[in-house]
Parts: C-alpha cells; structure tokens; sequence
C-alpha cells in the first residue's frame, strides 16, 4: 500500500489501521464526554442561577457559598449493616430520616490565584420527601480554609466537628454548597442529624 509517497508493508498497515481505529474510537469518547457535561451543565447550572439569582449564560461555578433547591431525589440508597444507626429498611421511601439521607460532594475546582488547590463541596439532603434534617454535623478534622467559607454555612466548631447551613433545616431535595481551598482535600462525613 503506498500512503503520501511512503511505501507500507503489511505490519505497518495493520499497525496504522491499529492507531487510526484507537484515534477514532478516543474521539468518540471524547465528544461523548464533552455533550454530557454540557447537559449536565445546562440543566443543573439553570436551576441553581435561578435560586441565586445569578445569570449562568458566562458562568459555571459560583465563587459565592449559597444554598439552593435542586430537586434532587434519591433513587438508590447505599448498603448498610442492620446495626448501623438503628438499621432498618434501606430501600424505604417516606421512612424516618437518617444521617444516610445527606448526601456529601466534593470536587476540585480551579485553584486560587497564588497556587493553592481549591474545592467545591456539595451536601445535598437526598430524601424524597417529609425529611427535614437540621444540626448536620460532619466529621472534618482539622478543617481550614485559604479562602474564606461563609460559617453560616459550613464552620468548624471543634476538632472533627464541623457543622453545616448554621443548624437550620435542609428540606427534601435541598443543596448547600461552598467552595475552600487547601493544600490538601479534607474528608468529610456526616457524623450526626437531627430529623425534623
């Protein structure tokens, strides 16, 4: 086969075939990726510049902490032991509450001006509904932040406790979000809730 002046034998083309199949099938995935960013983009992005009054045509992420109803709903439920916070029936729907109904989001973001890594956090209340849970409080070690995080919205109060939207309610579906940044991300996890 001869290609742009250059003479293939069989290896080179198979090969060539090989790289171009593996070129295609990348782009493919590539292109899939981007689409369904920009979904998610325009569904979740919309709803939440509504709530916030912020005009999300120029922007993606919010530098603002803020809370906001995205009607999220929860369709599975991890697995739990029946010992765990009282057990009970894990694929219930319109149950009492439990700590396993907020839902904690973490991602990283672009970092701040002078280097330092950045992340936004996301704690979603995901029951479906009647689940009003307050005094969220989560396990966060020695939480800081280079950027400043509204405590009414999440502050730490002592050593691996920190508590979420000041101990007022998230209802059914609910978000609150915030972004901090760090050398390093912090692990959180619910710890306790109170079911209103």
């Amino acid at each position: 086969m001869r290609l742009r002046g250059v003479l293939m034998n069989g290896c080179s083309r198979r090969l060539f075939i090989a790289n171009s199949v593996a070129l295609i099938i990348i782009c493919f995935g590539f292109t899939m990726m981007l689409i369904a960013l920009f979904f998610v983009i325009d569904h979740l992005g919309s709803s939440v510049g509504e709530a916030v009054g912020i005009n999300t045509n120029r922007l993606v992420f919010s530098n603002e902490n803020h809370t906001a109803g995205l009607g999220h709903r929860k369709l599975l439920q991890s697995t739990g032991d029946a010992d765990d916070d009282g057990g009970g029936d894990m694929n219930r729907i319109g149950a009492a509450c439990s700590k396993d109904d907020i839902v904690i989001l973490q991602g990283q973001t672009a970092p701040l001006p002078n280097g330092i890594p950045a992340y936004t956090v996301e704690i979603l209340n995901a029951c479906v509904s009647g689940c009003r849970i307050s005094n969220i409080h989560v396990s966060c070690g020695w939480f800081s932040s280079a950027r400043l995080v509204n405590p009414k919205v999440f502050r730490r109060k002592d050593f691996d406790d920190c508590l979420v939207n000041d101990g007022e309610a998230l209802g059914p579906g609910e978000t609150l979000s915030f972004q901090y940044a760090n050398s390093f991300r912090y692990p959180l996890s619910v710890s306790s809730v109170v079911c209103c």
